[in-house]
């Protein structure tokens, strides 16, 4: 079976502005040359501090991220771009190559990691692809299953024509049951991607069950929050 076409739309990085963290000049003068071919906007900082306040004026879409940085470590700011309004996307490029490293990241919300010594245009052609999926994700800020609706961007949700009232944790959990509406999604699943790693097991039931009331009891949801046996959760429709 022929694979999708790719849109040339997607696998551009002109006008996409990139934040470089690192402390050792040859490798950032390195990785802004490639990108500046690709027409991307560029800015490099050398210490986590730095990255952390150019984030939040600068407003970066990708950030390619060193994690042994002078003063503040990478961790620290990739924790620190996390809890803020605005979400870049994160790209670890570190020596630290080894799994419990890579796991540590990406429990922290990396989107990507890339190991050194690198090859820049992979750099490139994994910005690429996160490019591309930020502004998929931009196209659709508004989804939907059944009768549920919810807007990404203005934090809200409805039941047909009815808002939801939600917490901050059940509007994830909603968001991420419409994104898969149809598939069953694990207790382990929800722990890691709306409830974080403060979360275990056992709180993934109250926070269902919290959610299923509120949309379940809406006449005009047209889904149900259905429990599979030792497996998860699915969203269905009524």
């Amino acid at each position: 079976m022929p694979s999708a076409a790719v849109s040339t739309v997607d696998m551009t990085l002109a006008g996409v502005r990139i934040l470089i963290v690192e402390d050792e000049p040859e490798i950032s003068e390195i990785v802004d040359a490639f990108f500046r071919r690709e027409s991307a906007d560029c800015l490099i900082v050398g210490d986590g501090e730095s990255a952390v306040d150019t984030a939040r004026w600068w407003r970066p879409d990708i950030v390619i991220l060193d994690l042994r940085l002078p003063g503040r470590d990478g961790m620290s700011v990739l924790a620190e771009l996390r809890a803020g309004a605005v979400q870049p996307g994160v790209i670890i490029l570190s020596a630290l190559g080894e799994q419990i490293d890579k796991l540590a990241g990406f429990r922290l919300g990396c989107d990507d990691y890339v190991v050194k010594p690198f090859n820049p245009l992979e750099i490139v052609a994994r910005a690429k692809v996160l490019a591309g999926r930020q502004r998929r994700q931009a196209a659709h800020a508004v989804m939907s299953f059944g009768n549920i609706r919810i807007d990404i961007d203005a934090f809200c949700a409805f039941a047909g024509s009815q808002p939801l009232d939600l917490t901050p944790t059940e509007f994830k959990l909603l968001h991420l049951f419409v994104e898969r509406g149809g598939r069953l999604i694990t207790r382990g699943q929800i722990v890691d991607i709306a409830l974080g790693e403060e979360a275990f097991d056992r709180s993934v039931d109250p926070h269902i069950s919290r959610l299923r009331q509120k949309i379940e009891r809406l006449p005009g949801s047209g889904v149900t929050l259905t429990s599979i046996r030792g497996q998860g959760y699915r969203l269905d429709l009524a």
